[in-house]
């Protein structure tokens, strides 16, 4: 992993203009991600700015991240949202419900125990970005699945290089988006999501497809499976079904 003395020539690189994109996005790379090695032990915190440039990302500047996936119990389906244009990485593209970080500036959110910080994490920036109440969302009601270490390039400057979290939770909600953060959402079946993948005139996340492509089909069957005695699909019933005590490196 990098030095503190790249490190610091990292955090140099974060005076980088940033005044052309959106200013709210723009005042949202000030916050602080999480750095880890790829065991995902935490090691210190940078901007994420600096954690989002790919000339960082290329000497191994590595975050934590989550990836949280909201189901309707009664039918199943997927709450997805189109990432809005004004966003700095991967713009207008279609993604699972929610992708962000556990961040370096709230305490509990670098609580490791049973996941707490990302949980936490995922419960405010379902509430920041598709306006979902907390309360609709419970920490305790996320059900941690595994963590996936991938790397990926949006456009010349910026990309991802994160441990990724990732979380589902079955919950009815009430969505009021934040038109700065998503342009569009809706909910879909597995069907549906398969045949959105095939139309060329759709663009994805490069996480949201690696996690669809190993892992997320195979879990939604088994979350249909599950249903509990009142015909409910429930996302607590999906413990045990992947192995969350190691990092994949995709």
């Amino acid at each position: 992993m990098s030095s503190p003395a790249v490190l610091a020539g990292q955090a140099a690189l974060a005076s980088i203009d940033l005044s052309n994109y959106d200013p709210e996005q723009s005042r949202l790379m000030d916050e602080r991600c999480i750095l880890v090695d790829e065991q995902d032990n935490a090691i210190g915190a940078m901007d994420k700015k600096t954690c989002h440039l790919m000339e960082n990302i290329n000497k191994g500047l590595l975050h934590r991240a989550f990836s949280a996936f909201v189901f309707r119990p009664s039918d199943g389906k997927l709450l997805l949202q189109q990432r809005a244009t004004e966003k700095i990485t991967f713009p207008d593209m279609w993604t699972n419900t929610c992708c962000s970080h556990p961040l370096d500036d709230f305490e509990e959110e670098k609580e490791e125990r049973d996941q707490l910080g990302v949980r936490v994490a995922a419960s405010r920036k379902l509430e920041h970005e598709l306006g979902i109440p907390r309360s609709q969302t419970p920490v305790d009601q996320f059900q941690y699945l595994t963590r996936i270490h991938y790397l990926a390039p949006s456009n010349g400057m910026w990309g991802e290089h994160e441990v990724d979290y990732i979380l589902f939770i079955t919950a009815d909600v009430t969505v009021t988006p934040n038109e700065n953060e998503i342009r569009d959402h809706k909910y879909v079946s597995k069907a549906e999501l398969q045949s959105m993948f095939e139309d060329p005139a759709n663009s994805f996340t490069p996480w949201f497809k690696l996690i669809a492509r190993d892992f997320l089909f195979q879990w939604w069957d088994e979350l249909m499976t599950r249903k509990n005695a009142q015909g409910l699909v429930e996302a607590k019933r999906l413990a045990g079904v992947a192995d969350g005590s190691r990092v994949i490196k995709m």
